[in-house]
């Protein structure tokens, strides 16, 4: 297959600053909780496709749960590596990082829970994409292992947006990592455009920072596959997995058509 540069620069570039995806995704406790609380009910270690910088997986360490984290980022990568540094000898000890593409990594290890949270799975855009998936995390699964993932579900206005529009944000203080962690740095305009490619499925999002201070603004793209709720299931179902569970929110409420994030838990299905 010839390489996409446009899904590439989609699936890493949102990673690329640590710092500032820290302090995006700092009030984001809800899933948290949820994988921890998960991780304590299965006991056993956990492995967690697109562990980032820890933001799940350092919470799992500290409640007394093995985990092992594998991403692509190094940035991200490196990140958790500076952030484990700060843990008690403990916790460093029931992590382990893994640099590598959850479509082919392979640990020779199994586990009761495979997780992949907070849209990950999202960055899975061709059907052999989510077939490999699917299949490496089979098989780092125990025989009654548990695979669960968060997506968020499409939403018709915005992908019918109009990709020539900006939609903005307030305004915020970029963050600027630097060897005594992160510090506040110039005050930034942020917006974004989004354009939906109806033939790939896959929602293209420019995210713009434009410094108020007249310094040179930038934009970062990502990328999100759109997956259905019925499309999901038939992928699951014939790639050998049953869906046990589905919940419209992280504290378990059921799916509904007002739901805006879909958490779905898996089991194999046997074979024969």
């Amino acid at each position: 297959m010839p390489r996409d540069r446009e899904l590439e620069a989609g699936t890493a570039a949102h990673y690329e600053d640590p710092a500032y995806y820290t302090k995006t995704y700092r009030a984001r406790v809800d899933d948290v909780r949820y994988y921890v609380e998960l991780a304590e009910e299965h006991g056993g270690a956990v492995l967690e496709y697109g562990c980032g910088n820890g933001r799940i997986s350092l919470p799992i360490a500290r409640a007394g749960v093995a985990v092992v984290g594998v991403d692509r980022s190094a940035p991200m990568l490196a990140d958790l590596r500076a952030r484990l540094r700060a843990e008690p000898a403990a916790v460093r000890e029931r992590v382990e990082v893994r640099r590598g593409d959850m479509r082919t990594a392979r640990l020779g290890q199994r586990f009761p829970l495979v997780i992949c949270p907070f849209n990950a799975f999202l960055h899975l855009y061709e059907r052999r994409d989510v077939e490999r998936f699917l299949a490496r995390a089979r098989e780092h699964l125990t025989a009654r292992g548990e695979l669960v993932f968060d997506v968020s579900i499409p939403e018709p206005e915005e992908l019918a947006r109009d990709p020539a529009r900006a939609h903005f944000a307030p305004r915020f203080r970029y963050p600027v990592a630097g060897r005594e962690g992160s510090r506040d740095g110039p005050m930034i305009r942020y917006s974004e455009r989004f354009d939906y490619d109806r033939l790939r499925q896959v929602l293209f999002v420019a995210m713009e920072f434009a410094p108020t201070d007249g310094s040179e603004a930038w934009m970062t793209p990502l990328a999100h596959r759109q997956f259905y709720p019925r499309e999901l299931e038939a992928l699951l179902h014939y790639n050998g997995f049953a869906i046990t569970e589905r919940h419209g929110d992280f504290s378990r409420g059921p799916l509904t058509p007002t739901s805006a994030t879909m958490i779905l838990r898996c089991r194999a299905r046997r074979r024969g």
